[in-house]
């Protein structure tokens, strides 16, 4: 584009047409602009100049739009709008780059996702500092409610009025033993995983989160609902301390498979949970009433992008 073809036109001379073809007086339209009428006369006389075309026809008691000023209004009312549009856009572009992102997650999705996501998301927005607050299912809806969160992760089947969610992944439950337990003896090398039922289980001692953990409680009723009583000899609070207890032989435990990252190396085996096989879905919660920031929404765009397509290490 050739510069000298470009008019010589501010955001506040289309402004000053616009003014005076809704009031029809230049009086009221420099009261709308907050400006004096002798000046508003020279800016309509400027920007009719420049354009070559007269826009309103005066006289002492009217203002009257001519048919070049209709089509010159329609062009005005566009063409701000078009740049409200974008600076609105840059500023959200701005806001995003920078500022801070809280988000509060349960345990198992903190330990095994969120590492890379978080690693991605800051090589795209260094300037935003993230905060990860770990929990269980209560904390994080709590942390959400109050504000504190800008964005939870947790489970979504069953989710309070006061949160707006999104499923991402469903999570299948899985039984974690260590590499000499008596369960797992006569497997020999099957190529498929062996699995086991809660009728299996119920005659070993298990390590296990507490009895309040959303989790917990979704493993306590299954059995219940099987006629199976459990044996819940030790309860800890994070699941690397599970399965460290697990690791030293106190028990086996039944986790969802998200927190399986804490489960390498070749002292534990992991077999899936068959009967019954338990599931449940994880997902992102907001506080229903709250826009996200814009740091906070590109957050949780990439989480859904990298989570649904992120396949979980299940160490053998």
């Amino acid at each position: 584009m050739r510069v000298s073809h470009v008019p010589d036109l501010s955001a506040r001379d289309l402004q000053a047409v616009l003014a005076v073809a809704e009031y029809r007086s230049f009086i009221a339209a420099a009261a709308c602009l907050h400006t004096s009428q002798p000046a508003l006369t020279r800016i309509i006389k400027r920007t009719e100049d420049v354009l070559g075309v007269r826009l309103f026809d005066r006289t002492t008691r009217r203002v009257e739009i001519t048919a070049a000023g209709k089509e010159f209004v329609a062009v005005a009312e566009r063409m701000l709008n078009d740049l409200s549009i974008s600076v609105r856009s840059m500023r959200e572009i701005g806001e995003a780059a920078r500022g801070q992102v809280i988000v509060s997650s349960i345990m198992s999705v903190a330990s095994s996702v969120l590492p890379r996501i978080a690693a991605a998301y800051r090589s795209m927005r260094p300037g935003v500092v993230l905060s990860v607050r770990e929990g269980v299912h209560g904390s994080v809806l709590e942390d959400v409610r109050s504000g504190f969160a800008d964005l939870g992760i947790t489970y979504v089947d069953e989710v309070p009025e006061f949160v707006t969610a999104t499923r991402i992944r469903r999570e299948v439950f899985d039984v974690v033993l260590p590499r000499t337990h008596p369960l797992l003896r006569g497997a020999g090398r099957r190529r498929r995983p062996l699995g086991l039922g809660m009728a299996d289980i119920a005659a070993f001692p298990l390590v296990s989160l507490p009895s309040d953990s959303r989790t917990r409680r979704l493993i306590d009723a299954a059995a219940s609902g099987a006629g199976i009583s459990l044996s819940h000899v030790v309860t800890v609070t994070q699941f690397a301390t599970l399965m460290s207890f697990v690791r030293a032989g106190v028990g086996l435990a039944i986790v969802p498979s998200g927190s399986l990252a804490n489960a390498r190396g070749r002292s534990l085996v992991v077999r899936p949970l068959t009967r019954p096989r338990l599931t449940h879905h994880l997902g992102l919660i907001r506080l229903r009433d709250r826009e996200p920031t814009p740091a906070a929404a590109a957050f949780a765009v990439l989480l859904q992008q990298r989570w649904r397509g992120q396949l979980m290490q299940v160490p053998q």
